[in-house]
């Protein structure tokens, strides 16, 4: 475990060759990736690139600058910065360049598989007409699959802090046959959850479902463990975003425990939007004493300073994990995704085959 100090990024100290060594077994792993947002996951050079295509913008366009930028003194001022690079995606270019360029980044980290969270309500509500944002991430999906090798799909995000105006645009958007991509596969919500109480989207989530949707909201991340529970009991979550107040109710951890109910653990975010003051103080070691399914991710992982990754060491050194353990977590986010099985199947051996030859060797 680290010492006591609070962290401003996620970045675990190297402690010798055993943990340049697996740090190099995760680099090679492959994996999926379930929790991570689709402008969160600008790199510094696509944000300077779009800052420079729109001057107006307070976002810096100069790289060092940004990293200045992407600190943040608690969860409100990360959602300030955090809409500031949203506002940056004001056209289909823009739209595309991103999804394929996070796609890049995804494949750079041998990760397979992803679920990307979209939030089109922002992009739509600036003035992206709806069609071409849609035409703009299937072209960006399908032309990164097939150059890269990583399959994308979406989810369909509400943004919390819009308000209902917001939870109607994305279940419209997300159920209309017209309109919906193909590679959507979830619905969401997200943005803050002080002050925005998950029951009062129960009826868009209904919809949702209703047409084929799966529920993953986020919940629990700065509020108590009743977000989680209206979570499932409202909302019909089958997976929970962070979840990370669900170690305060041992009834819930339970519940999740039992039904197989995957949490989506993001470690730097947490501590980096000051949800967790210091990695000694995070849950992911009460998840996994509890039984629950646990899968590690990055959020946004060019804004806190990571990447799926170091993630992936964070986790393994915050749970006394070797390679193998390392490799069962990968198979964790296989289970938890929403890959039909015969890529399940497929994602699972590769990490078996994969584990088997780099610890034979």
């Amino acid at each position: 475990m680290l010492g006591e100090a609070p962290l401003s990024t996620s970045s675990v100290p190297a402690t010798g060759s055993a943990d340049r060594d697996l740090r190099a077994f995760i680099a090679g792993l492959p994996k999926a990736e379930l929790h991570v947002h689709h402008v969160g996951s600008a790199s510094p050079r696509i944000v300077s690139e779009l800052a420079a295509r729109h001057r107006d913008s307070k976002v810096p366009s100069d790289p060092e600058a940004l990293a200045e930028y992407f600190t943040f003194t608690d969860f409100a001022h990360f959602i300030e910065v955090y809409l500031s690079v949203v506002d940056l995606i004001r056209t289909p270019e823009d739209v595309r360049l991103l999804t394929y360029e996070v796609a890049r980044d995804l494949a750079r980290q041998q990760v397979r598989y992803a679920e990307l969270t979209l939030t089109p309500f922002s992009s739509t509500r600036r003035g992206i007409d709806e069609r071409a944002f849609m035409e703009a991430i299937e072209d960006a999906r399908k032309s990164a699959e097939a150059e890269f090798g990583t399959a994308l799909r979406w989810c369909f995000d509400i943004p919390g802090e819009a308000g209902l105006q917001s939870a109607e645009e994305t279940v419209r958007l997300a159920t209309d046959d017209r309109i919906r991509p193909e590679g959507l596969v979830s619905f969401g919500l997200g943005g803050p959850e002080i002050g925005v109480p998950r029951p009062q989207f129960k009826p868009f989530f209904d919809r949702a479902i209703a047409a084929g949707l799966r529920s993953v909201p986020h919940s629990g991340e700065t509020t108590g463990p009743q977000s989680v529970w209206d979570a499932l009991n409202e909302l019909g979550a089958e997976r929970i975003g962070h979840g990370t107040s669900s170690a305060q109710d041992p009834a819930l951890l339970a519940h999740l425990a039992e039904r197989r109910i995957p949490l989506e653990v993001c470690p730097t975010s947490n501590i980096a939007t000051r949800a967790v003051r210091t990695l000694d103080e995070h849950p992911l070691r009460q998840f996994q004493q509890a039984g629950v399914l646990i899968t590690i991710n990055s959020d946004d992982p060019p804004m806190f300073g990571t990447d799926l990754n170091n993630e992936y060491a964070v986790a393994a050194r915050l749970l006394d994990l070797d390679e193998r353990g390392v490799a069962d977590l990968a198979k964790n986010a296989v289970e938890a995704s929403f890959l039909d099985a015969a890529g399940k199947a497929r994602l699972a051996a590769e990490i078996d085959t994969y584990t088997t030859g780099r610890l034979a060797g």
